[in-house]
């Protein structure tokens, strides 16, 4: 999994409930282990700032995404969550799969790239329909 080279953003709310998910699942022995090195380094390489002050056009925790298969051409609506709330039929992404991770902090018209079962995939975030900070969901 990769992205372009940019700086992404993500909520000190979002990190800190993050950082906690990390430390929980590095004390079992977690079948996502892979994913987890995946995330960490994103949120090393993130800025962090308050969830008053991220830009509506950011993907974070809770949001509601349309990505664009680079591929086929094909839009999907995604719902970034944490992994208790991981619901494949809803289409909402656990933080831990590696298309979820790819998707943080990213903004529209970013292009995410992440390897699939199929091969490797390339997504474009085309737009946020609901992204929680925006409307005024700091509780999510």
């Amino acid at each position: 999994m990769k992205k372009t080279s940019r700086k992404i953003y993500i909520t000190d709310n979002d990190m800190n409930r993050l950082e906690e998910l990390l430390e929980i699942a590095n004390t079992i022995n977690c079948r996502d282990n892979k994913h987890l090195q995946e995330l960490a380094r994103e949120l090393e390489s993130a800025e962090v700032v308050e969830s008053t002050e991220i830009p509506a056009k950011v993907i974070t925790m809770n949001s509601v995404v349309v990505l664009k298969d680079l591929e086929t051409g094909d839009e999907k609506q995604f719902t970034l969550v944490f992994p208790r709330q991981a619901n494949i039929d809803q289409n909402k992404v656990s933080i831990l799969a590696p298309v979820g991770t790819a998707m943080l902090g990213c903004s529209i018209g970013h292009i995410i790239t992440w390897n699939a079962p199929a091969g490797v995939k390339k997504m474009r975030v085309e737009k946020i329909l609901y992204q929680p900070e925006a409307a005024g969901d700091y509780h999510l």
